[in-house]
């Protein structure tokens, strides 16, 4: 598959590693060069230059940063593109998870200007841990062919209250939403998968860079008691059906 250099390559493949000349740069300026109060005002892990606070253990880049180059991606937007890629806060459109889907009918690499895609992938990934990104990347590279096939939205208005971030595709939605929903973790449903290798993959899904959290639910699973185990198969599991797949329930007084 034609490598895209917005993305790393197979981490288990090989070392080869994604570089964007001066894109680092590029972002400092954005941030810290006259973009108004929104986004001073939204940044609290940024130093007076601009840059990055780079916390110990953590990529320099780190959740709070990605909220910030929202509102920096938010403010750069053209009015054309607002049109297409913001919505008001309570849209429907901000709860909404599937397997499959475009949140709007624009793909990153077609309609965002180069250093907006950088922002794109910036926000991506700095809600992820940095140890794992070149695997996450890399399931969206087989599944889609890369980052810039998928498509973003934004819900609200960056450093004038709720705002969220939603980026989706092939087995991917994402949410960055700067502490915006109550209640809710990650701002909202999210949907991470990997067909690796063909549609219909193998038993032990070769290359599968979410088949190791499959095992560890399994070896939980094997550490149960009879009782315990009778319990926790579930006889009639949901079926698939978008949004309502994860929505909660009441069943004899209780949620879940």
């Amino acid at each position: 598959m034609r490598a895209n250099p917005l993305f790393s390559s197979c981490p288990n493949c090989d070392d080869t590693r994604w570089t964007e000349t001066g894109r680092r740069e590029f972002l400092k300026t954005a941030v810290a060069g006259g973009l108004g109060m929104a986004i001073t005002a939204t940044a609290p892990n940024l130093w007076s230059d601009g840059s990055a606070l780079a916390m110990p253990g953590k990529a320099s880049l780190n959740s709070r940063s990605s909220e910030t180059l929202v509102a920096t991606l938010y403010n750069s937007l053209s009015e054309k593109q607002r049109k297409v890629v913001t919505f008001d806060f309570d849209h429907p459109l901000r709860s909404k998870v599937d397997n499959n889907w475009m949140i709007t009918p624009v793909k990153i690499a077609e309609f965002f200007t180069t250093d907006q895609q950088a922002m794109i992938k910036e926000i991506f990934q700095g809600v992820h841990n940095p140890e794992y990104f070149d695997k996450v990347t890399y399931h969206m590279q087989e599944d889609a062919g890369g980052l810039g096939n998928y498509a973003v939205a934004i819900f609200g208005q960056p450093g004038s209250g709720k705002f969220e971030f939603v980026l989706t595709g092939r087995h991917c939605t994402m949410r960055c939403d700067g502490d915006s929903v109550d209640g809710a973790a990650f701002g909202g449903p999210i949907f991470y998968g990997h067909a690796s290798q063909s549609f219909n993959e193998k038993p032990d899904h070769p290359g599968n860079v979410y088949w190791y959290q499959a095992k560890r639910a399994n070896e939980v699973f094997q550490a149960l008691n009879g009782k315990q185990r009778a319990l926790a198969l579930l006889g009639d599991p949901r079926e698939e059906k978008a949004t309502n797949t994860v929505e909660l329930r009441e069943k004899d007084g209780l949620t879940g």
